[in-house]
């Protein structure tokens, strides 16, 4: 064909043609006599799958890659450009959801009774953009690719040595001090110098203090799956899975689980070792579902990565997913209340904590307090346990 009878045939104009040929994604033969391009089935067939991913708003770029990958057979490649454009989109989805809420709230507000206080549309104005922005604005400061291939290594060691130093030290576990750091350890060599977490295990590794992100890390787990305490089939949503840990426990009890995470390294990880789970690519914030799509909603040693502002946009898109009667489970670290953060704060500042002091400035530790609150306010009752100072678990069940 030549490109009057490919782009007819396609219902896509010669300049798009021309302009992919230009961008390199299709390299069409050309004739010797007079250089005119013919293209064939298979040249078709590329345009038909461009045209199909510039309909989806992927772009360029995105598509030369996805090209890629089908070229080699790369199936769960192609699937993770896929599901990344999807999450984009259900993004602006969910950011257009919000905007028409917000005016549907200034339209009830105008149609009140007596004056119309302008003020109180400039404030719905100032609270939609600041949401707007604290979702725009999350990004994975720690790069968890890099992490995922010693992520369990790391959990798993990071909990033996606290558990160790704690005994050594004469005090149970639930008397030892919170652990919100293994910063002070030796940095592993492929690891960015500002990464969340470091590699312990090498024999260089020095330990500076007793403060451990995830000791009690397995009991944590546990007591999250034991509560949530899934009917044979129901289905579950872990957010933040990394390497699906978490998402695990709850499939073994019988659960559909869905797995979700913002770093691909990780959700190969948690595919590999759970291959009859359901992983995707997502984030807290505008969770790639439709609504009413799961029994309850789990997260385990992630939502401290987000902002206050992230956090309630993030129990937000919970509820919008969760069935009626749906629950939620979070496992982390959390001060009590306000007066426990400061008390906290206090004595990291008195003792000279310095990586103590730098995982509380660069973390959000909700309150506890504050999170039932919340919770209660939207019609659910709130149980939690404590594995440590800081770590809990807390579990809310819709009263209808």
């Amino acid at each position: 064909m030549n490109i009057k009878e490919a782009a007819s045939r396609l219902g896509i104009s010669a300049r798009a043609i021309r302009f992919y040929e230009e961008k390199g994604l299709i390299l069409p033969a050309k004739q010797s006599s007079n250089g005119y391009r013919t293209y064939t089935e298979n040249d078709i067939w590329r345009l038909q799958t461009i045209a199909a991913l510039r309909e989806i708003g992927m772009s360029l770029q995105d598509i030369t890659h996805a090209l890629g990958e089908i070229d080699q057979g790369n199936q769960q490649r192609l699937e993770e450009y896929l599901e990344l454009q999807q999450a984009v989109m259900y993004a602006q989805w969910i950011e257009l959801k919000r905007m028409m809420d917000t005016t549907q709230r200034m339209i009830d507000l105008n149609r009140q009774d007596g004056p119309l206080d302008v003020s109180h549309l400039h404030d719905l104005a100032d609270s939609a953009r600041r949401l707007r922005e604290a979702r725009q604005n999350w990004h994975d400061r720690w790069n968890y690719d890099t992490q995922a291939a010693i992520h369990d290594q790391r959990v798993q060691a990071a909990g033996r040595v606290s558990t160790e130093q704690a005994n050594s030290e004469g005090r149970h576990h639930s008397d030892n001090p919170s652990p919100i750091s293994d910063e002070h350890e030796v940095p592993h060599p492929h690891h960015n110098a500002d990464a969340d977490h470091s590699a312990p295990g090498d024999s260089n590794d020095t330990v500076q203090s007793s403060f451990y992100l995830y000791h009690n890390y397995d009991e944590a787990l546990e007591q999250t799956a034991h509560r949530i305490s899934p009917a044979l089939g129901e289905k579950g949503l872990d957010i933040g899975t990394g390497t699906g840990n978490l998402a695990g426990k709850l499939l073994q009890r019988g659960a559909n689980m869905t797995a979700i995470d913002q770093s691909r390294e990780m959700l190969r990880r948690c595919r590999t070792k759970y291959p009859e789970m359901h992983v995707k690519l997502g984030n807290f914030l505008a969770l790639p579902f439709t609504d009413h799509s799961f029994d309850f909603v789990v997260s385990s040693f992630a939502f401290h990565h987000l902002s206050p502002d992230q956090q309630l946009l993030a129990l937000q898109e919970m509820q919008r997913v969760l069935t009626s009667r749906g629950r939620i489970g979070l496992t982390d670290l959390m001060f009590v209340d306000a007066t426990h953060r400061d008390s906290y704060i206090r004595e990291a500042e008195t003792t000279g904590h310095e990586e103590q002091l730098r995982a509380l400035r660069e973390r959000h530790f909700p309150l506890l307090g504050e999170l039932c609150s919340w919770l209660e306010q939207q019609g659910y009752v709130t149980k939690h346990v404590r594995h440590n100072e800081l770590l809990h678990t807390l579990l809310a069940v819709p009263l209808r």
